[in-house]
């Protein structure tokens, strides 16, 4: 393992004690169920990246789906808007340029989405060319393999660069949590993508291996916890794969906000990847649904 990542690691206990993370999401399962009510719904709402990956997307299913987004407002005035319309990245351009609600970011997957294997060449370029076509959020797939080998130099600086590509938009890192095995693993990859740049940490792609789990979910929050007191730098969170209905988006709310704080808990610091749990959560407020 190259030095500096033996330094970065030392400053944090990279054993996860799993009783210890059973005891918080068994005291977040209970919080979140006394807590839900329509406001915090609404606030959970505003934190979805609204999720069409579909091997059948094309462009006009993806302007219909941009249509739904640009005519809520109108229909829900008491609701909020989602926060971003996440495709695959040739579509950034569609996307951005149909996009009429200027709260609602454009965020593309890159960098060989979903399994993070192809030349790292063809990952900035495909970044670059969602970013030069609008994309305002990127997110990319940390290489899980590379994380079970050790090989961390690697990963850094291919989301170091990729970051470097992405300028002052957002990256959202996958950690693919379904694929690492341990928590211990599960926080050694949070960190890594943090140390690289990540301005998101995310859990999964929902694609190949197991999607979110509250038990990775926690050890990331954690990470991000330790990370923030040791460098200062706030990162988000984010929660894909998976997650479909109300209860289960309030339980990872409830875990974000019981480990990081309130100051976690809006669309800037914490985002639900999902294409389901919109509909969900409005028919529970509204008893009606749109996407």
């Amino acid at each position: 393992m190259d030095n500096r990542f033996i330094e970065a690691f030392s400053k944090y206990d990279m054993k996860v004690d799993q009783n210890a993370v059973k005891a918080i999401v068994k005291k977040a399962e209970n919080d979140a169920e006394k807590g839900k009510n329509k406001e915090t719904l609404k606030k959970i709402f505003s934190c979805i990246d609204l999720t069409t990956l579909k091997p059948t997307d094309n462009e006009d299913s993806v302007l219909a789906f941009v249509e739904k987004v640009n005519s809520f407002e109108d229909r829900f005035p008491d609701m909020p808007s989602v926060a971003s319309i996440c495709t695959y990245p040739c579509y950034a351009s569609l996307v951005s340029r149909s996009l009429e609600v200027e709260s609602v970011k454009t965020c593309c997957v890159s960098a060989g989405f979903p399994s993070a294997q192809t030349f790292f060449e063809v990952k900035v370029a495909e970044t670059s060319l969602a970013i030069h076509d609008g994309a305002d959020e990127i997110d990319i797939v940390q290489n899980a393999g590379r994380i079970l080998n050790e090989d961390y130099e690697t990963l850094a600086e291919e989301t170091d660069e990729i970051k470097e590509v992405c300028g002052e938009k957002t990256l959202k890192v996958i950690i693919e949590t379904g694929a690492l095995g341990t928590l211990d693993n599960v926080k050694k990859a949070a960190l890594l993508a943090m140390y690289s740049g990540a301005d998101f940490i995310k859990t999964s792609t929902g694609k190949e291996v197991p999607g979110a789990d509250p038990e990775s979910f926690c050890v990331m929050c954690q990470a991000i916890k330790e990370y923030y007191g040791e460098t200062g730098r706030k990162v988000g969170i984010k929660a894909a794969g998976g997650i479909s209905n109300p209860e289960e988006a309030l339980l990872y709310w409830t875990i974000a906000g019981n480990i990081l704080g309130k100051e976690w808990l809006d669309n800037t610091s914490f985002r639900i990847g999902a294409s389901r749990l919109a509909n969900s959560i409005l028919k529970e407020i509204t008893s009606e649904v749109h996407f």
